[in-house]
């Protein structure tokens, strides 16, 4: 069975960048060694790696990565210091100060 890697590198000007793997090693080191100038963390190293979580299917990974690809760098720093409340409550208030939000709508 192969295993897929979702990753969360942060950055030197400390922003974020979020990718999908199944060789983190080399994927970091591709990284690291800015094999890519084309790659948004080319200018941005050195690198971090601060979250990195397995999956057993390509697809859950692809879909995970996706969803934080989209995710700000305050929720994508809670998610890799295991700061499950803080995760929640910035996401309470993206979704109360999305323009579809409408508390009183039943």
């Amino acid at each position: 069975m192969k295993t897929y890697y979702v990753y969360i590198l942060q950055c030197s000007d400390s922003l974020t960048y979020a990718g999908v793997t199944n060789d983190i090693t080399r994927r970091l080191e591709e990284h690291k060694s800015g094999l890519n100038k084309n790659c948004f963390t080319y200018k941005r190293r050195p690198l971090k790696l601060i979250f990195c979580q397995d999956f057993n299917d390509i697809e859950q990974a692809i879909y995970f990565e996706k969803k934080i690809k989209n995710w700000s760098a305050k929720k994508k720093y809670a998610l890799a210091n295991a700061e499950f409340d803080v995760l929640q409550i910035l996401s309470e208030f993206r979704n109360a100060t999305h323009s579809n939000y409408n508390p009183d709508k039943k």
